[in-house]
């Protein structure tokens, strides 16, 4: 069974207006994973599409959504997926990837059947970001392993992280999507800070490994006009290319960032100096 959403995109002086709930309508994503069912989310932010599939004594079958107005999934787009729970296998055309947990699977354009199922009993969690796609590039899977490696950010201002660069093009060709995942190390809560903005792209935040009663506080928003969503464990969020996505959390956790636009160069942001923040 799949369900969708659509969501559109917000000028960001009409976001300065927004209440909470406000907020969180247009862009929270919760209930990401629901038994045997994928949860699609289609965003106007570069067309990104934000999913959870938990499959549980079932495959699931990644199907053409309305909003597509194609004849299968894949057909002018590319997918990231990454487990976060226990094992489990993706089906692409025949062939078999096994995932287990915090392994990635990028799959090209003009894949036609794609399928989900659990491995012994294990119950894997499948986070995944889809954009439009011009070309076909092979599907890979990636480890830990085989990512790129960057350690950030220092103890003492509580943001030590290292990042995991999955999905990017330093590790494989993709057309435009970018995932990959961030680790706190344990005693340090804060995220992508000092922040930034990068009006070539947008991105979507998914926070996971969370302990149970503990919270994650996403900030957004223009620099000088932010706002906070409160989330939970496996919650994801909408971020805008005018917007910041710095976060702190009430205990470590990971994050699973993903971005879709013109630009492939990771390192490309307009830094925002943590003081001038407002």
């Amino acid at each position: 069974m799949t369900q969708s959403e659509f969501r559109y995109a917000h000028h960001p002086n009409d976001a300065k207006n927004y209440t909470t709930e406000d907020l969180r309508r247009e862009f929270l994503i919760n209930d990401l994973f629901l038994e045997n069912q994928i949860k699609l989310v289609y965003t106007m932010y570069d067309r990104l599409i934000v999913g959870g599939i938990m499959p549980t004594d079932k495959a699931l079958t990644l199907e053409t959504i309305d909003e597509l107005k194609a004849p299968y999934f894949l057909e002018r787009r590319e997918i990231g997926i990454i487990n976060v729970g226990g094992k489990g296998k993706v089906t692409v055309d025949g062939t078999v990837y096994e995932l287990n947990n915090k392994e990635a699977l990028y799959i090209g354009k003009g894949n036609k059947e794609v399928t989900f199922e659990a491995v012994n009993g294990e119950q894997p969690f499948f986070y995944i970001n889809s954009a439009p796609a011009h070309h076909a590039f092979p599907t890979k899977k990636i480890t830990k392993a085989e990512a790129e490696i960057v350690e950030l950010g220092d103890a003492k201002y509580a943001n030590r992280r290292t990042i995991n660069k999955l999905i990017v093009n330093s590790v494989l060709e993709t057309c435009q999507l970018q995932m990959g995942m961030t680790e706190l190390h344990e005693g340090s809560v804060w995220n992508t800070m000092p922040s930034h903005t990068h009006t070539r792209r947008m991105e979507a935040y998914f926070y996971f490994d969370l302990e149970e009663g503990q919270t994650v506080s996403h900030f957004m928003g223009q620099p000088t006009e932010t706002r906070h969503i409160f989330l939970k464990n496996r919650d994801a969020v909408i971020s805008p290319e005018w917007s910041i996505h710095s976060g702190v959390g009430t205990a470590n956790y990971t994050f699973i960032w993903g971005m879709a636009g013109e630009n492939m160069d990771y390192g490309d942001m307009d830094a925002v100096k943590t003081d001038e923040l407002k």
